[in-house]
């Protein structure tokens, strides 16, 4: 009888030790399914960023201008379109003329009527209290008619403008 309860408890325990490590393969596969970045040619970011707000992609181009004032924005570019990157550390400014891949999450900046009024509001209140000279007042002025403009033209309610938030890069070799 000791036997037979010995060999039950010892198929009990490998059956859980069984179990177990389908569950950490079964993790595995996830982790690396969810490693996976969908990339987005650079040409088509525009058009396709508005299905990857807020979430991980990866483009590939050439770094064109990395701030000076700064540092922590660059011009990612190719022959037919750019797209700023944004960091909360500073990019190497060696990395001008590079080819790289940036993995980043996509922002989107969305302009709507309520922003343009609030952009107008502040825009009055600064000019006002001379924080801003006439000229940047009325170029200020001309980009909030320039967007509500746009919006007329395009029939829409907002203009979606999009970034990517720096996470990671690779140069190409």
């Amino acid at each position: 009888m000791k036997k037979l309860l010995l060999v039950f408890a010892a198929a009990i325990i490998f059956a859980g030790c069984s179990g177990e490590q389908k569950k950490e393969t079964t993790q595995e596969n996830n982790t690396t399914q969810e490693a996976k970045t969908p990339k987005i040619e650079l040409a088509n970011f525009n058009s396709e960023a508005g299905k990857h707000v807020d979430q991980k992609v990866a483009v590939s181009g050439i770094v064109d201008h990395v701030c000076k004032h700064g540092g922590k924005k660059l011009l990612l570019v190719n022959d037919e379109a750019d797209l700023h990157v944004t960091s909360d550390e500073r990019f190497n400014e060696e990395l001008m003329g590079s080819e790289i891949v940036v993995e980043g999450i996509v922002r989107e900046l969305r302009i709507d009527e309520a922003y343009c009024l609030k952009m107008e509001e502040d825009n009055i209140k600064s000019h006002k209290t001379g924080e801003t000279d006439e000229s940047l007042y009325e170029r200020k002025q001309r980009q909030i008619e320039h967007y509500r403009d746009s919006m007329q033209k395009a029939n829409v309610d907002h203009l979606s403008f999009y970034s990517l938030e720096y996470v990671a890069h690779n140069v190409v070799k």
